[in-house]
């Protein structure tokens, strides 16, 4: 194979700390615990870890209201993480930003918005500037299919094209734009099609495939930082949870269980360790000793975050007055 055993065993501890991590964030919505709205990235694990896998701290990454993976894929702090989701002081956004508005500054991560396509913009204006002042670092916008039908969308390819800007662009494409399937939302469901007509190079993939993302998302990062301008990858996934919150919505006319049964089949985790454990990479009892590391870990997140202070009052009174 052209990726190291180690590589791939990095991708298989990356996707399960991710998983792990936002099925415990659905457990504690669930009891109550966590109040903050939550949309979970259970499902599209190979999509953040794949592409963030070539990514350095430097580079900067541009998220959306679905967050935390891409957070944790770019090496972020998961008691940090936990915190921000408890809306607590030590959270990587101090307290202010809870699940939706995650930053990590010293991972790459200038902030996240539940505003759909609205970092898709930012993320060009960073790549402007790091064309001007030099090097080889290089923009990631994440994105999901919904945010396609936004302007700023169509203007953003067209700018990072037309100055050949250091950005890949990465559609998340989980079939659904909040409840409505991609297909009533779009003319042109064949998002790569879209992207294409601004000159990007730009293609479809199993986005369940950590494999390929992360060889799609090296190939296109690599051609960015020799400054041949932007990329567009589609990555075909599906959330196993709803639009907010830990339920699977098969009870909302949304989906059937077959169709979620069927996606759930792909489970991207588990295709990785059986190949893993196929190569003799990685043994059963391995895999075991990963996860209950990555618990024991997740549990100390909660902890910490639990006994966290909330921001100081006065502040929160200054920002009430803000945005009142």
């Amino acid at each position: 194979m052209d990726v190291s055993a180690e590589t791939l065993i990095k991708l298989y501890v990356t996707m399960q700390r991710i998983r792990l991590f936002e099925e415990r964030v659905a457990d504690l919505v669930s009891k109550g615990e966590i109040t903050t709205p939550c949309h979970l990235y259970t499902g599209q694990e190979a999509v953040a870890t794949g592409i963030c896998a070539s990514l350095r701290n430097d580079d900067y990454v541009f998220s959306t209201h679905r967050s935390h993976g891409h957070y944790i894929a770019k090496g972020g702090d998961l008691r940090k993480l936990m915190a921000e989701i408890y809306c607590k002081s030590t959270g990587c956004s101090k307290g202010r930003g809870g699940s939706m508005h995650i930053t990590s500054a010293e991972k790459g991560l200038p902030g996240s918005s539940a505003i759909v396509a609205g970092t898709i913009p930012i993320a060009v204006g960073a790549a402007l500037r790091l064309s001007a002042v030099g090097g080889d670092g290089v923009s990631v916008a994440f994105f999901g299919d919904g945010a396609v039908c936004e302007g700023a969308f169509y203007e953003a390819l067209n700018f990072a094209s037309l100055k050949k800007l250091p950005v890949i662009f990465v559609c998340e494409n989980n079939l659904f734009s909040t409840h409505m399937p991609v297909e009533d939302s779009l003319a042109n469901p064949i998002i790569y099609k879209i992207a294409e007509a601004f000159k990007l190079p730009s293609c479809r993939i199993d986005g369940n495939d950590v494999l390929k993302v992360y060889k799609t998302g090296q190939a296109a990062i690599e051609r960015a930082r020799k400054r041949k301008g932007p990329s567009f990858i589609e990555c075909m996934t599906y959330r196993w949870r709803g639009h907010v919150g830990p339920n699977y919505d098969v009870d909302k006319g949304i989906r059937t269980q077959k169709e979620l049964d069927r996606w759930m089949a792909k489970d991207p985790i588990k295709a990785l360790e059986k190949m893993l454990i196929a190569k003799r990479f990685l043994t059963n009892g391995e895999a075991s000793k990963i996860v209950t590391g990555i618990e024991r870990e997740i549990d100390g997140a909660v902890a910490f975050a639990k006994k966290s202070p909330y921001p100081p009052s006065d502040e929160m009174e200054i920002i009430r007055y803000l945005f009142r």
